[in-house]
Formats: C-alpha cells, sequence, structure tokens
C-alpha cells in the first residue's frame, strides 16, 4: 500500500507537484510563444513578415523580448502608491495561472499500479471507482476570473496617472458588464449536465456530445464575454493605445509590464481552455486525450488572433450596450428556452 498522507497514498502527492510543474510550464511557454505566434499570424494576415531576424523565422523573439524587459531600468512615478504600485502586476498574473487547478487536461492515466486523473485538484478514488474532484470548479474558474481585474484597477489608481486611471475604471466597468452575461451563459451548461465539476461536465460530452452544439448561442455569448474579460480586441478599451496612451499600464515598465503582458497572454490560455472544457468535450477526440486538448485550444487561441488582425475597437458606448442590452438579454432568453426544453 506504501505511505499515507491524510488518508490518501504517498503516489497522490507525488503526481499532484508532477502535475503542476507540467502544467505551469506549459502555459508559460505557450504564454511566450503565444506572443511570437500572434505575431507571424496577424503578419501574414497583413501581408508582411513579422518577427524573422532573431532566430530562425524569429524563433528566438520571445526570448530576446524577455531578456530586453528584464534588464530595462525600473521606473516608478515618484506621487505612486508603491506598494499599491508594485503588487499590482501579480494580482493580475497570479490569478490566470491558479485556475488551471481545476481544469481536466486529459484522461485518467495508470502510472506504477495508480490511476492518476490529469487534472490538478482531482484523485481517483479507488472504492468508489471514479475519479473526485472540485465538485464546484466553475465557481472557483468564476472567482478567479473576478480576481484579475483588481489588479488592473489597482494598477490604474496606484499609478496616480490620468491614463492610467481611466483604463483601470474602463475595466472593472467592463467587468461588471461582461461577467454577468458569461456567467448565465453557463448556466445552461450546469442545466444539461446538472452538475459544476469540470471533470463531470467533459464526461457528459464524451464522442460528439458536445454543449457547443447542445448550445451554439451559449457557446457563442460565453466566448465573445471571455473575450472582453479578458480585454482583448476588439474589446481593448482599457488599453486603447489611441486614446489612453497604454491605459492601465501607462507608468509600468521593466518586469512589471512584462506581467501584464505575460497575464494577458496567459488569461488566453486559461479562457480557451475553460471554453474547450465547457463546450467542446474536453480532451475527447480522434487523437491521444492530452492532444485533444491542445489542439482545442490553440485553436481557440489562433481565433482570438485572427479576431485582432479583422475587428477595430469598439467605441465605449457601443461596448456597453452590446454587453448590457444584446448579450445580457440573449443570456436570459438561452436559459429560459433550455429550462423548457429540459422540463419537456
Amino acid at each position: 500500500m506504501g505511505y499515507e498522507i491524510l488518508g490518501l497514498p504517498m503516489a497522490y502527492y507525488i503526481a499532484m507537484v508532477a502535475k503542476v510543474v507540467v502544467v505551469f510550464v506549459f502555459v508559460l511557454l505557450t504564454v511566450a510563444y503565444a506572443t511570437y505566434a500572434e505575431r507571424k499570424i496577424i503578419g501574414h494576415m497583413q501581408v508582411r513578415l513579422g518577427p524573422m531576424r532573431t532566430g530562425w523565422h524569429g524563433l528566438l523573439q520571445p526570448i530576446a523580448d524577455g531578456v530586453k524587459l528584464f534588464f530595462k531600468e525600473e521606473i516608478i512615478p515618484a506621487n505612486a502608491n508603491k506598494f499599491a504600485f508594485l503588487v499590482a502586476p501579480l494580482i493580475s498574473l497570479v490569478p490566470a495561472f491558479i485556475a488551471f487547478a481545476v481544469i481536466p487536461f486529459g484522461d485518467t492515466i495508470e502510472i506504477a499500479g495508480n490511476k492518476i486523473p490529469l487534472q490538478i485538484a482531482a484523485y481517483y478514488d479507488t472504492a468508489a471507482g471514479k475519479v473526485v474532484d472540485v465538485n464546484v470548479g466553475v465557481l472557483y474558474i468564476l472567482a478567479l476570473a473576478s480576481l484579475g481585474v483588481y489588479g488592473i484597477v489597482l494598477a490604474g489608481w496606484a499609478s496616480n496617472s490620468k491614463y492610467s486611471l481611466l483604463g483601470g475604471l474602463r475595466a472593472s466597468a467592463q467587468m461588471i458588464s461582461y461577467e454577468l452575461a458569461a456567467g448565465l451563459s453557463i448556466i445552461s451548461v450546469f442545466m444539461l449536465s446538472q452538475s459544476l465539476s469540470l471533470h463531470q461536465i467533459v464526461a457528459d460530452q464524451a464522442g460528439f456530445g458536445w454543449y457547443a452544439f447542445k448550445q451554439p448561442l451559449a457557446f457563442v455569448l460565453f466566448f465573445i464575454c471571455s473575450v472582453a474579460e479578458i480585454n482583448r480586441t476588439p474589446f481593448d478599451l482599457p488599453e486603447a493605445e489611441s486614446e489612453l496612451v497604454s491605459g492601465f499600464c501607462t507608468e509600468y515598465s521593466s518586469m512589471k509590464y512584462a506581467m501584464f503582458f505575460m497575464a494577458e497572454y496567459a488569461n488566453m490560455v486559461t479562457v480557451c481552455a475553460v471554453t474547450t472544457t465547457l463546450f467542446l468535450g474536453g480532451w475527447h477526440g480522434p487523437l491521444p486525450s492530452v492532444l485533444n486538448f491542445i489542439v482545442k485550444v490553440y485553436f481557440l487561441m489562433f481565433c482570438l488572433m485572427w479576431i485582432r488582425a479583422t475587428y477595430p475597437r469598439y467605441r465605449y458606448d457601443q461596448l456597453m450596450r452590446l454587453g448590457w442590452k444584446v448579450f445580457l438579454p440573449l443570456a436570459l432568453l438561452n436559459i429560459v428556452v433550455t429550462g423548457v426544453v429540459v422540463a419537456l
């Protein structure tokens, strides 16, 4: 049987640490090379080459950018609130990484006679013969998604700059407006799966019973609202370089600026992973389970980059009108229709 801690075998804790390391490295590398991919993809869409000089076809560009930012001068405005100014980038970055704790990225595997679910906050209950995970995983992700905006608002306020403050205020209003519609849009998924466990939601989509097919409106609403929540084009009003210089991160430099940059791309990975889990069947598909998950996440990330290359930025009044007068009523209507269908 081996050693046990708190009623669980030692192998569970070793596997958990290994999963944490693997997921962290994967997300970190994806964040680094998402910047490269975006510049190359948008470059080709605009009939230009993008990065070419650093490494073969610019493959070392993310590393060069990271080294450059690391050695840049750290500048803190004289009238800034120094503690809040320094802690804000961390508050933005950390939630994007720890959200992955509840996301199942593959099927259960067996190592040395132990069944290991490919989900950090989960273990295989041998007596019950099933995977036990956080049974409110969706609520956990929604809670963490709400925390990220605090870092942006704090950065805008602590910088003591009118541009930064306006960017922070825009971010808070945008988060409230679109998180409401995003949260309501996935209620229909809970109504169909009868569970808040992400592992159970993925299991219910075995084969091609994806909720994207059963709930196409919810899928589109959630994905678009998630784009707005992470401040990506065409909803990048908190940054809005043409109006606010660089919005909430105007006064940041060196690695603190890099952390905001990393937070944006880490949020991209998180949003695409959550969308894959809720609507695209998670790890289910024709390839090995982890590869299915990665392919779907990368496809959605490509769609986000495609959107950036295609659509101009919304005006602020258009942004608010879309959230409150279009997405919110549609999400509520979808809940009513789904409720009627389920009841019948």
